[in-house]
């Protein structure tokens, strides 16, 4: 089984899908407990949702579970929200706060590098010759990392989570009028809340690709899955009703991102 799965295009975005993948080798199957076998925590559907709203986009995707590794934590193992919960680079426990593994069945540190080196480090050399590949024919490249959460998870954050939550490591990893851009398509989106930076700032693939003064603009995008799910938990099904009022407004974000950069671009250059 291939780690990474890729869908080159001549646009100047890149999608990319850390979280989408649900296949696990037998030997974590085996590891697994029962609450870990449900796989909750997969970003559902993502690419279903995100299919065909602007021509010509790149979209990479992860084709492994993150329970096997997660393919947007820094692979160094440091916490991308110190102070807070959050899950591993291989997780031990949901988002729940709940063991994954039967006892005695964790990775320990050896499994961990093997994991790094076959399944994180494929996904990343694939993300990133696309990156360099865009960029090369466009002078600019926006990656937009797509993703999805449960909107109620105590474990977690307080509350109930907005439908939009934008992430630009707080105006980091891209250009401020594509931040602001963004922002203002989710606040104005009719039946839908939305926020800048909030408890998802951008995971470490936002944070370690977006590099606005080189042309490389990364935004993190995490949807609340009962935004376009039927419900949030199994089967996790795809709501078509719901897709179709969210859809216009993704279409929207991800078409003003491609007219910006490419406009920057072009300004710099006459």
């Amino acid at each position: 089984m291939q780690p990474v799965s890729v869908t080159p295009g001549d646009s100047c975005l890149v999608l990319a899908l850390p979280h989408s993948g649900t296949w696990v080798p037998d030997s974590l199957w085996a590891d697994l407990d029962a609450r870990g076998r449900r796989l909750a925590d997969t970003d559902w559907h993502l690419d279903r949702l995100y299919a065909d709203l602007v021509p010509g986009a790149t979209m990479v995707a992860a084709r492994f579970h993150r329970y096997l590794i997660d393919a947007n934590r820094d692979p160094s193992g440091a916490s991308l929200y110190p102070g807070q919960n959050t899950t591993a680079l291989c997780p031990l426990t949901d988002f729940d706060g709940q063991r994954l593994y039967c006892d005695g069945r964790e990775p320990d540190a050896d499994e961990v590098a093997r994991r790094i080196q076959a399944w994180h480090a494929p996904y990343h050399a694939a993300l990133s010759a696309e990156l360099a590949r865009v960029k090369a024919r466009h002078g600019v490249v926006v990656l937009y990392d797509c993703h999805s959460i449960r909107s109620q998870i105590p474990f977690l954050f307080d509350g109930r989570l907005p439908d939009l939550n934008v992430g630009t490591n707080n105006g980091v990893t891209c250009a401020p009028q594509m931040e602001q851009a963004v922002a203002r398509i989710c606040a104005e989106a009719d039946g839908f809340t939305s926020v800048l930076n909030g408890r998802f700032r951008g995971g470490w693939t936002t944070r370690h690709y977006g590099r606005p003064d080189q042309g490389m603009h990364a935004i993190q995008m995490e949807l609340a899955q009962s935004s376009h799910l039927e419900t949030e938990a199994a089967p996790f099904a795809y709501s078509l009703d719901k897709a179709a009022r969210l859809r216009p407004h993704l279409k929207s974000v991800l078409e003003t991102l491609v007219g910006l950069a490419l406009h920057r671009h072009a300004r710099k250059e006459a």
